[in-house]
């Protein structure tokens, strides 16, 4: 009897609750198979649900217990590349077909259609603006229009269902409107002073939502005036934005604070800032990654800056004839190639001996090997067939020192260094690896 009273409380409960979806078509049909759903948070994701995607057409069921916020639809790996984000507030059913080549257009929801909508109206009328000062305009009558547009859709949408979810992001994403012509460098100038005056940092949603980390990091990579002319001026001006970020996000959660400057460091490596990215390392971010415990994001930045193209290479040692040989020994030779290779690696036993019988036209190149293994009875064998290499073992194969210091996650693995030892390239595979030799003739 208490079963029974249990079960029917538990469906009382629940009759309140409505089950919402999230449905919609996928083209190219081909490349979508599955759809999985995720709840975004300030430092990462919750997994909801997942469906099965049949000839383009998904229906997502999200469950009761799912709750208002942003959520993620990941479509394939790796997942911070391909998904589409979407607002849920557990009021409406959400309907949209996406297009890898055209990107997304909601048919049902409003939150969504309010936002889109808003997006399209708002970065409209703001080219028009950047069109008007790139074209050299001075029309008085002319900026009047443009900035009255300006002003008129961000007031209008900001009117619009003030307690939706859409008009937070709506409202953060007020920005800076001239009242009279001025200058471009006045412009931007005025628009970075402005730029955090509605931007709320310290809202949940948009802590969890894309929205929020790529303003602030176009804060730190676009704030930038015009007038800069040098690498050295650009380092400067971009750690002077990190620094108004920091100062920016004070109030913020230590896990959002950790996220944020994990994905400036990124933005700084992907466009080869390695001065700006070590200043986010030792200045922010490892004492970020240590008081939340997360030796993770610590060891993927020292191994990323330790085999970082410029950087000597880490010392190498071997045994040869009773003698103590290593890396920074060697002498003589333009470039020097590694290869980390197992004698248990049937893929390496058919490349890297191709890859000798290749190297022996190239007389200025150095080649040291390191078999990653189990014990050397085997690797003792394969090794008398590369004579022209110089050879290393590192014991512990994956878990070996060598393996990672140098992150090795594959056999094989190619390093060309400098004739300094500093790396210069790390090719995908032996023919890479002789096209780049060959470049350097």
């Amino acid at each position: 009897m208490k079963k029974i009273f249990f079960l029917f409380l538990i469906f009382v409960m629940n009759i309140g609750f409505s089950q919402y979806s999230i449905s919609g078509n996928l083209t190219p049909t081909k490349d979508f198979k599955w759809l999985i759903a995720y709840k975004l948070t300030p430092t990462g994701q919750n997994y909801i649900a997942d469906t099965e995607v049949s000839e383009g057409y998904f229906n997502l069921k999200l469950p009761v217990t799912a709750q208002p916020g942003m959520y993620r639809l990941v479509y394939a790996v790796p997942q911070d590349e391909y998904f589409i984000d979407v607002i849920y507030n557990k009021k409406e059913d959400i309907e949209f077909n996406f297009d890898l080549d055209q990107g997304i257009n909601f048919i049902k929801s409003e939150e969504n259609l309010l936002y889109t909508n808003y997006l399209d109206e708002i970065n409209s009328a703001q080219n028009e603006l950047l069109d008007y000062y790139s074209t050299g305009r001075i029309s008085q009558n002319e900026f009047n229009e443009i900035t009255d547009q300006l002003r008129n859709v961000q007031n209008r949408y900001e009117a619009i269902a003030p307690e939706s979810i859409a008009h937070q992001f709506i409202s953060s994403n007020r920005n800076y409107v001239p009242e009279s012509q001025v200058p471009l460098e006045t412009l931007l100038q005025n628009k970075k002073s402005s730029y955090f005056e509605h931007l709320d940092v310290d809202n949940r949603i948009l802590q969890s939502s894309g929205f929020l980390t790529d303003k602030i990091t176009n804060y730190v990579f676009s704030a930038l005036s015009p007038s800069i002319s040098t690498k050295v001026e650009l380092e400067k001006a971009i750690n002077e934005n990190i620094a108004v970020v920091h100062q920016k996000i004070s109030s913020t959660p230590e896990e959002y604070k950790l996220a944020v400057f994990h994905k400036l460091w990124n933005m700084a490596q992907d466009n080869s800032l390695s001065t700006v990215g070590d200043l986010i390392y030792e200045n922010y971010l490892k004492v970020l990654a240590l008081e939340n415990g997360n030796t993770t994001i610590i060891d993927e930045i020292e191994t990323t800056s330790r085999l970082r193209l410029g950087t000597k290479s880490p010392e190498i040692t071997w045994e040869k004839n009773g003698k103590t040989y290593s890396l920074s020994d060697l002498q003589g030779a333009e470039n020097y190639v590694l290869v980390f290779w197992s004698s248990t690696c049937s893929h390496c036993l058919k490349e890297v001996p191709q890859l000798h019988k290749e190297l022996e036209n190239f007389k200025n190149v150095a080649v040291l090997g390191v078999g990653l293994e189990v014990d050397d009875i085997k690797w003792k064998k394969e090794v008398a067939r590369l004579p022209n290499f110089e050879h290393a073992i590192a014991l512990g194969k994956w878990e070996s020192d060598y393996a990672k210091v140098f992150a090795i996650d594959k056999t094989p693995t190619y390093f060309i260094l400098d004739s300094e030892k500093r790396f210069i390239a790390q090719p995908e595979s032996d023919k890479e690896l002789i096209e780049f030799l060959r470049k350097k003739e």
